[in-house]
């Protein structure tokens, strides 16, 4: 279980979070906090895997709180200014959220928030439930697929769409195939042709050109052979 805070002195933009995220199994909200100062002391007392921070609040900004931090959680920014963009990420946020922003869109920052390497010790609680970091939102077929990607074989390329390839299923997904390279852990993922990623405890075993997984041949690209080549040489 993931543990979030929001930090933000509208009660409306606390509503619309709490409201999204309780429709995603994984995350819990451990305190809603109107101000930074309020932030600050409950960050001083507990731990969150991240934050929602609203970046203009009265006394102290976002922006501001976010430096006073020696090691904060990771943080998705929420607010209706633009220009703090190039800022905001110079200080590592997870993303960025424009208000007024979509379910999909935050579904998208949480999923961020899962595979983003942290850069502060994890919590005894959350290595112990390490299976929840594998969970990933999928939007396809005009709802929301929760996949674990323990059961995630290989991801095809689809036009501007890609197919996700799992034990029991194939999922498209409305996201490029680029989308996937870059938010997976290319510990466990492997990008093996321009159209496909593999999962690579999911190899069987690799002849010639080809890779196969289950009943499965995925070819292997020109211009990866040489990366493939690294997982037996």
């Amino acid at each position: 279980m993931l543990k979030y805070i929001i930090i933000d002195d509208e009660p409306l933009a606390h509503e619309i979070i709490t409201e999204f995220c309780s429709m995603i199994p994984h995350v819990q909200l451990e305190k809603s906090c109107y101000n930074a100062m309020e932030a600050m002391q409950f960050l001083n007392e507990h731990l969150v895997d991240f934050m929602f921070l609203d970046i203009n609040m009265p006394k102290l900004k976002g922006l501001d709180f976010l430096k006073t931090l020696s090691n904060p959680p990771k943080t998705i920014i929420t607010t209706a200014y633009k220009e703090y963009a190039i800022e905001g990420f110079e200080l590592n946020v997870v993303d960025y959220l424009l208000k007024p922003f979509s379910f999909d869109r935050l579904v998208k920052a949480v999923n961020k928030v899962s595979y983003t390497p942290s850069t502060k010790n994890i919590h005894k609680e959350i290595v112990n439930t390490n299976q929840t970091n594998t969970r990933l939102f999928i939007k396809g077929d005009k709802k929301y697929h929760q996949i674990d990607l323990n059961d995630l074989l290989f991801i095809e390329a689809y036009g501007n769409y890609t197919k996700l390839y799992l034990v029991d299923e194939m999922i498209v997904s409305h996201e490029k195939i680029s989308h996937y390279e870059t938010m997976l852990d290319k510990n466990n993922f492997l990008r093996v042709h321009k159209s496909f990623i593999v999962a690579i405890d999911k190899i069987k075993f690799i002849e010639g050109n080809r890779i196969i997984i289950h009943e499965h041949k995925v070819p292997i690209g020109q211009t990866y052979k040489s990366t493939v080549g690294k997982l037996y040489n």
